[in-house]
Formats: C-alpha cells, structure tokens, sequence
C-alpha cells in the first residue's frame, strides 16, 4: 500500500473533485472501442479497458483509506495511454498533487 498521504480535511475538501475525475476516466473508458477488427484486437481492447478500470477502482480505494494510490495510478495511466488516450491520463496523473492546489 504506497502512495502519496492525504489529510482528512484534504480528503473531505476535495472528495468531490477525485471522484469526478475517476469517475469520467472509468465512464470513457467502458465508451472506447477496439482500434481494429479482429478477434485479438478485440480481446486486448477488453484487457487494457479491465486494467483500467481495477486501476480507477484502487484509486478510489486508496482515497478511501486516505492517500492517492501509486499502483492504481500506474495501472490506469498505462491503460488510458495504450488506449490512446494521454489527455485522460494526465488529468489521472494530476490527482497526485490534487491538495497542493
């Protein structure tokens, strides 16, 4: 369990805005389709979008316990990229410093 360490009044503050952004990462993840036909490029767009979202998952469950969570992090971002989506992971990436704001 690593990851960066959230204050309680951190957490109440900005509870909303961490869910909004897992939340819309996981709705436009379960919206994206395979890039190509196929069977395989079907079954590796179906993986990539499962790593996904178990990684949005154990963000929430890291916030939950309070700290933004290091291998959800990771988990997420490497799927929203192989996705072709970057500009969905950088704002993933962004919940690192979600309190320094």
């Amino acid at each position: 369990m690593t990851g960066k360490a959230i204050s309680p009044d951190d957490r109440a503050r900005l509870d909303q805005v961490f869910m909004q952004v897992v939340l819309d990462v996981q709705a436009q993840l379960q919206q994206t389709k395979p890039v190509q036909a196929g069977t395989l490029a079907a079954m590796f767009h179906k993986e990539t979008v499962s790593d996904g979202l178990q990684g949005c998952a154990m963000l929430i469950a890291g916030w939950n316990q309070g700290r933004v969570d290091d291998a959800g992090m990771a988990r997420a971002t490497k799927a929203l990229r192989a996705l072709e989506l970057p500009e969905l992971a950088g704002r993933v990436e962004k919940l690192r410093g979600i309190d320094e704001a």
